[in-house]
């Protein structure tokens, strides 16, 4: 396994970053994997080395947490070699406040969060996403109490707009409270606007980058098909998300791409689209979702992949603009989410 410095913290994280949210339970949703399957795949990072796993609070409602919680115990991980990371914003139930980044949903969040996973600190929580219902001053104070009090070591965000993160940072020194140290944001060979604002904006301003869905929920491995809505596996019949933002023909020209790079190196596509990530300035450790040991395999192998600037420019040749998926209030996806629970 290789390491890195995280930002300016001084932690040291393998350059996987294991995604939690492949573990809970299948009622949230079809392909998650229950605590019994899930366990031998956390088991799998950790003797990888792999000492730094996301997760979030709304992953199968608290059960991700609880799970990795387990995996800490279960192994007899000590506490001070893992980084675990978590975040808050959705809606966990029907209550009103029990959502969003108002000082109270966080203060019972992070309760509930410790609990879960059965630790006295997170070394990284995260907003899961940008508020825009509650004042800014507000969330970094209340984010920024945690940490004096011990309870949360470190800051992250997670997908929003350039100039939403850049205010916030710009709050944060004016407030003189805790920044955010990381930015978990989406970003592959299909989808890479966040190189037009965000990424230059984090690299500036020395802010570590831990991009989600590196290998596009799957559609980087090149198994879909064109003029399919879907794929065959389990998790792409039911990921709303990977059917409605990805898919288009183009996205195609650029897996291909990533194929013949593949066939001609004799690897497999993900292990050339994961290298190609990692290849970034500034980009720490990609999150990585598991649910065979065959993923971490590749994953762990595409780190030892140095691709060629010639192949770098072949891979990025084909892409076209995409307009922003991951955070939007247009995306259709985060739609339907906001719309279910402001029904309820």
């Amino acid at each position: 396994m290789q390491y890195t410095t995280l930002g300016r913290t001084g932690l040291h994280v393998s350059r996987i970053c294991l995604g939690c949210m492949t573990y809970g339970s299948p009622d949230w949703q079809a392909w998650v994997l229950d605590e019994e399957q899930s366990l031998p795949a956390l088991r799998r990072a950790w003797e990888a080395g792999i000492n730094f796993w996301d997760t979030a609070d709304v992953y199968s409602l608290g059960r991700s947490e609880e799970i990795v919680g387990r995996a800490m115990r279960e192994f007899s991980i000590p506490r001070h070699e893992i980084v675990i990371a978590s975040k808050v914003y959705f809606a966990m139930s029907e209550d009103r406040n029990d959502r969003g980044l108002s000082r109270k949903h966080i203060r019972h969040a992070i309760e509930n969060s410790l609990r879960r996973l059965g630790t006295d600190y997170i070394d990284l929580y995260q907003i899961h996403r940008f508020d825009r219902f509650t004042d800014i001053e507000v969330t970094l104070e209340a984010l920024g109490d945690l940490v004096r009090e011990g309870k949360v070591l470190h800051l992250g965000a997670s997908s929003m707009f350039a100039w939403q993160f850049a205010k916030m940072l710009h709050t944060a020194d004016r407030l003189g409270v805790p920044r955010f140290v990381t930015m978990q944001n989406h970003y592959n060979l299909i989808y890479r606007e966040e190189e037009r604002e965000m990424i230059p904006l984090c690299r500036e301003e020395k802010v570590a980058m831990l991009p989600w869905s590196p290998l596009a929920r799957g559609f980087l491995a090149g198994n879909r098909t064109r003029g399919e809505e879907r794929g065959d596996t389990a998790r792409a019949k039911s990921d709303r998300f990977a059917a409605d933002n990805y898919f288009a023909d183009n996205d195609f020209d650029v897996v291909d791409r990533v194929i013949e790079v593949a066939r001609t190196r004799g690897e497999t596509p993900a292990k050339i689209a994961l290298a190609w990530v990692l290849s970034k300035p500034g980009v720490a450790s990609p999150i990585i979702g598991a649910s065979k040991s065959s993923h971490l395999d590749d994953a762990i192998a595409a780190l030892d992949i140095n691709l060629t600037d010639e192949e770098i420019r072949r891979l990025e040749e084909p892409y076209l603009p995409h307009r922003v998926l991951g955070h939007s209030y247009e995306n259709p996806t985060a739609i339907a989410v906001q719309r279910k629970a402001d029904s309820k």
